[in-house]
């Protein structure tokens, strides 16, 4: 496994031009973003540049750390500023709410799978060239969702949009991978965290306010037009991470055999699979909330908006929490298992909530639960996906891929059986988190087995 260090060129001094510490070539330009810590406090450029250059590496850097949580942000954020206009697409185009929550499932679907041929295609020819190419695809299939006439064509486009924003999603991920390792990588994820989670507080405002002047089409118009900015943005400004020297030669069978290695590694899978189970628990509520807190509870699509950005703000915070006072002081492997607890305890709260065990309870004590459960998140999702990555030092595409592809698989499996007995009840949200996050801990400790591993590192091996 990869060491603990700091970033790979904050080791290695990786100068402006000429070559690396293995003597391959840097791309002028990626070495500002190569030396930047983004968790600490203040950005810093390698030792012996000029004035002038070290403030163009931290200036690379940031751009660099703000464009990649511009990729990671555009999934919540074309999920979430739909969610309160869920009830009013049911009404718009005369359809079950089961039936519009699959276009929910759809987009899910849709990232999954494109995840599977995106990450493999950037192993093999760089990250940029199909992380435009997915974006422009995605700015059409978001603008087409617009103008869809009924919930059929709806659910379509949406899995288009899906499949062309797997890219920003898988890529964004392996450029992490070819910029840091071990306890940087995790800073970094949850700085990523902070970013992206900017998006999940602020998009069903948007999407509330939206609604207040147009339809539920005017939230596909804003979505197109944030599509473009960052599509702009990543042609101008995102340079390549990976060297020619490091990527595959191979072709789709290739891609397989790198695949079924990775599967083949039960701690990689152990990971994969408790982190894709946590998503699950995430999806369930993202695609249940609407209707429990709006339907059920009576709350207006202003109070839903507000509700959701507060559990966000809870994810942010304690994602937060974790890249910069938890990494690097407790192991991953600890704090990993202390959230996937904490969502076992709430996940069971809620599911005793909404089956009357305590009586008749109103909206406070269920967004209580809920506020618990999607903070914890913020030690689950973060080093679920750095403990797998740290164990991929020369596929980080595929193995991006597969991490994206289970979440987004099960989560697309875990959304329509939330609404499974209706709009009335929020029995089936509660009992999918309770089974989804069990499951997680089954996985954590019955393949990963952290306390093997602790034991070989307190031994010297």
């Amino acid at each position: 496994m990869p060491d603990s260090g700091g970033s790979r060129a904050q080791r290695a001094h990786i100068p402006t031009t000429g070559t690396g510490a293995d003597d391959r070539p840097v791309p002028h330009g990626d070495a500002g973003a190569l030396s930047v810590d983004p968790a600490a406090p203040q950005v810093t450029a390698p030792a012996g540049l000029p004035g002038p250059a070290a403030k163009a590496a931290r200036r690379t850097g940031l751009l660099v750390t703000m464009v990649l949580g511009g990729l990671t942000a555009l999934p919540p954020l074309s999920m979430d500023m739909y969610l309160p206009a869920l009830p009013a697409v049911t009404d718009s185009l005369s359809a079950p709410a089961a039936t519009v929550q699959l276009t929910l499932t759809a987009c899910l679907a849709g990232m999954a799978l494109g995840q599977l041929v995106v990450g493999p295609m950037s192993d093999r020819w760089g990250r940029r060239k199909p992380l435009l190419l997915g974006m422009v695809v995605y700015v059409l299939a978001t603008a087409i969702c617009a103008l869809a006439p009924t919930a059929e064509l709806l659910i379509g486009f949406r899995l288009l949009q899906g499949l062309a924003g797997a890219a920003g999603i898988v890529i964004a991920r392996a450029m992490v991978r070819d910029l840091y390792d071990g306890v940087e990588m995790a800073r970094f994820f949850s700085t990523l965290m902070l970013i992206s989670g900017v998006a999940p507080v602020i998009a069903p405002v948007i999407g509330g306010q939206v609604l207040r002047i147009t339809d539920w089409r005017g939230i596909f118009v804003v979505l197109t037009v944030v599509g473009i900015v960052l599509t702009l943005v990543v042609w101008k400004w995102l340079h390549e991470t990976l060297p020619p020297a490091d990527r595959h030669t191979g072709g789709g069978a290739d891609a397989l055999r790198t695949m079924r290695g990775l599967l083949a590694d039960r701690v990689f899978t152990g990971y994969m699979v408790a982190g894709g189970l946590a998503f699950a628990v995430l999806f369930a509520y993202i695609a249940a909330s609407p209707f429990v807190v709006q339907e059920i509870y009576g709350a207006s699509p202003q109070t839903f908006s507000l509700l959701f950005g507060l559990n966000s703000i809870g994810l942010i915070t304690v994602g937060q929490i974790n890249g910069k006072l938890l990494v690097g002081r407790i192991s991953l492997d600890k704090v990993l298992g202390f959230g996937l607890a904490v969502i076992v305890l709430a996940a069971v709260a809620l599911l005793l909530m909404t089956t009357g065990v305590f009586g008749e309870v109103g909206l406070v004590p269920v967004a209580a639960g809920l506020f618990v459960l999607m903070s914890a998140m913020g030690l689950a999702m973060p080093n679920t996906n750095a403990q797998a990555l740290m164990r991929t030092k020369h596929a980080a595409g595929s193995a991006s891929a597969l991490l994206g592809t289970s979440s987004f698989l099960i989560g697309a499996v875990a959304s329509p059986l939330v609404g499974i007995a209706g709009e009335d009840t929020a029995v089936p949200m509660a009992l999918v988190q309770v089974v989804c996050a069990v499951a997680a801990v089954a996985c954590f400790l019955l393949l990963c087995r952290p306390w093997q591993r602790a034991g070989r590192e307190a031994g010297g091996l």
